[in-house]
């Protein structure tokens, strides 16, 4: 059963969903996290729960990355996706809070050609957990900012945040 909860952030407000895990903080195991108006983000289903207290963890994270005091998440999370997707969603993983990376570089450390550019962009797009893995550090290989789920502005805002001012 997927359980969700509302989250007011500077973003708008958040929904996120998830899973119950016995081995993740707090219960529960992300398994989406999507801004207002998100090009295929999730939306409460019939079935779904509202369970705010199962994501009272996830929520302090949160909390703590906008208000600039946390750089890092600590978030059981799972999504399903192609072997490709993973691979690309795993190396968004590891780009470092404060840092961007261009879409080539991107498709170099997830196994792919620099060519494979478009193919990189598509499993961006694809991304389940904005804000948590990290896909607005992505940036076109002459530092403009390009395609974001969750709109232009907001991932702006997230690399202001972080420190990054030469996209503002």
């Amino acid at each position: 059963m997927t359980i969700y909860t509302l989250f007011d952030s500077p973003l708008g407000e958040l929904l996120l969903a998830g899973e119950k895990s016995a081995t993740a903080p707090g219960g529960v195991a992300l398994t989406s996290l999507s801004v207002p108006e998100q090009r295929g983000g999730a939306t409460v289903g019939d079935d779904w729960r509202r369970d705010d207290a199962a994501f009272t963890t996830i929520v302090e994270q949160l909390r703590a990355y906008f208000s600039g005091r946390r750089t890092r998440f600590d978030i059981e999370f799972t999504s399903a996706g192609t072997p490709f997707q993973q691979r690309v969603w795993q190396a968004l993983e590891e780009i470092p809070y404060g840092t961007t990376l261009s879409y080539g570089a991107l498709a170099e450390r997830a196994g792919a050609s620099r060519t494979a550019v478009r193919a990189v962009g598509t499993a961006i797009g694809r991304n389940p957990l904005l804000v948590v893995r990290p896909c607005h550090r992505v940036i076109g290989a002459d530092g403009s900012l390009s395609g974001y789920a969750g709109g232009l502005e907001r991932k702006r805002s997230l690399l202001r945040l972080e420190g990054i001012r030469d996209h503002a």
